[in-house]
């Protein structure tokens, strides 16, 4: 039996509460740095181009398999990343070029998401042939010992998630306001056609925010496989998140979506933690559905007004 005095059960119990608390918040924000930096994408992509890859899924989960592939050949596990990062850079080109491009020429063309869905799976089904149906790690030196602090534990690979995210939308913030391309693709963002007219390479343009935005989603795929091993089928969930989070925070607002996704990731923690796992995705995505329900153009979105 426990003798101990009730108010000192009580100090424990409280304890234990708030050690979970924290762990929920520590973990949230780094599941919420994944979908940040997914949702980064989605948002350049269709900033530009008012039409996004629904691959970029398959994109982070290549992130992860290429590099776990790269390394059984015997590469460094930085050369490794990059060589996994740029490949799924050039898949991100080839699809904008090739599968959104030539159908996305009129305003209301969606030819483009069926395309980019169909690939998707084929990439997915792909992968699961040649690579193999079960995740397989992706060690490194981050995942060894966690840190430990207030009686939460996290390994510092997953602080670089949230970390990376943060410091992606502050250099993207400087890109696009202090150099020529960067301006150049917030002209295109602004309006298509009158940056057309004024000189700018629109298609380039395009293609080249395709090709970065491919690289943050491999780029997230690769900090993250070393939690939760890589496997082809990774990309599914996330991207699908990632997607909703984007629209939720207003998609043209990358400040907007960094903090929606961070604020989800902990969201979620929080409802697997009190609730069950399995509740997690049903909550989340309830969640989801019901600020768009509040908030039409998202919660940092504004009305787009079409002068005629």
């Amino acid at each position: 039996m426990d003798f101990s005095p009730p108010s000192t059960i009580l100090v424990l119990a409280w304890g234990d509460v708030v050690e979970a608390n924290l762990q929920y918040i520590v973990s949230g924000l780094s599941i919420g740095g994944v979908y940040a930096l997914v949702a980064l994408g989605f948002s350049m992509m269709w900033s530009v181009a008012r039409a996004a890859n629904f691959t970029h899924g398959d994109i982070f989960m290549l992130g992860a398999v290429l590099t776990v592939a790269f390394g059984w050949l015997g590469l460094p596990l930085p050369i490794a990343a990059a060589f996994a990062i740029l490949c799924a850079i050039g898949a991100s080109c080839a699809i904008e070029r090739f599968l959104v491009r030539p159908f996305n020429r009129e305003a209301n063309a969606i030819g483009w998401m069926l395309t980019t869905i169909a690939v998707g799976v084929m990439i997915e089904s792909f992968g699961t042939a040649t690579y193999g149906p079960l995740p397989q790690p992706l060690p490194t030196p981050l995942v060894a010992e966690p840190i430990r602090f207030g009686g939460a534990g996290i390994f510092p690979q997953e602080l670089l998630l949230p970390a990376t995210a943060i410091l992606v939308m502050i250099a993207l913030h400087f890109f696009q306001t202090r150099t020529l391309t960067g301006r150049a693709i917030r002209a295109v963002a602004a309006n298509r056609t009158a940056a057309g007219l004024m000189g700018i390479d629109v298609d380039r343009i395009t293609l080249m925010v395709f090709g970065a935005a491919g690289g943050l989603g491999a780029l997230a795929g690769f900090l993250i496989a070393p939690v939760i091993q890589a496997s082809t089928t990774m990309g599914i969930i996330i991207g699908l998140k990632a997607f909703m989070i984007a629209i939720i925070s207003g998609i043209s607002n990358p400040y907007g979506v960094v903090a929606v996704a961070l604020i989800f990731g902990i969201v979620e923690r929080f409802i697997e933690g009190y609730l069950s796992t399995s509740a997690r995705d049903a909550f989340g995505f309830t969640l989801m559905i019901l600020v768009l329900l509040l908030f039409p153009q998202g919660i940092f979105g504004r009305r787009e007004v079409v002068k005629v």
